[in-house]
């Protein structure tokens, strides 16, 4: 008896230091891919889902999958998570209890960052161009990211941003 209260106690010790384990239903529909293990996961409030981090991606309810290397930033409020993504699309799941979800999210998104630097195009502003690595290439994806009030799709500013982006490969030697 006495043993299996021990064993009770440090099970709940267990689940309030790492948390509770995802159930089976849940990680068997998830599209892991080959060698993709799971970090750590946060139920949802739309009907039971969760939303799930990845050694590769951050799964959410309804089959979404945002590999880390595509997602530009995530911030955490009172109404949940919001997940931006590198081609401005925009995710949002109210997580009650988020327990190591946001630490995780922000060690995978901050891990696939090899470079990031803003260069000023012109007297209206500049552009962060950022390197991210991306699983199974030797070769990183450069992202644009635009200044507020800058219009992404101005030849002209694209333009700049191109040869800027050169000018920074040839600087770090990527």
């Amino acid at each position: 008896m006495a043993g299996s209260s021990f064993s009770r106690a440090l099970s709940g010790l267990a689940g309030a230091l790492l948390g509770t384990r995802l159930p089976s239903e849940v990680r068997t529909t998830l599209a892991l891919e080959p060698g993709e293990r799971l970090l750590s996961h946060a139920r949802t409030t739309d009907g039971g889902g969760y939303a799930v981090a990845t050694t590769l991606a951050l799964h959410l309810p309804g089959g979404q999958r945002l590999p880390w290397h595509l997602v530009d930033k995530a911030t955490w409020d009172e109404n949940g998570l919001t997940v931006v993504m590198t081609d401005g699309e925009t995710h949002a799941v109210a997580l009650p209890e988020p327990g190591l979800l946001p630490e995780t999210i922000r060690e995978r998104v901050t891990s696939s960052i090899v470079a990031s630097r803003h260069v000023t195009l012109d007297a209206r502003g500049g552009v962060r161009l950022v390197a991210r690595r991306v699983p199974d290439s030797d070769q990183p994806r450069w992202d644009f990211a635009f200044d507020p009030g800058l219009d992404a799709d101005d030849p002209g500013l694209r333009a700049l941003a191109e040869q800027a982006l050169e000018e920074v490969r040839r600087s770090l030697g990527v």
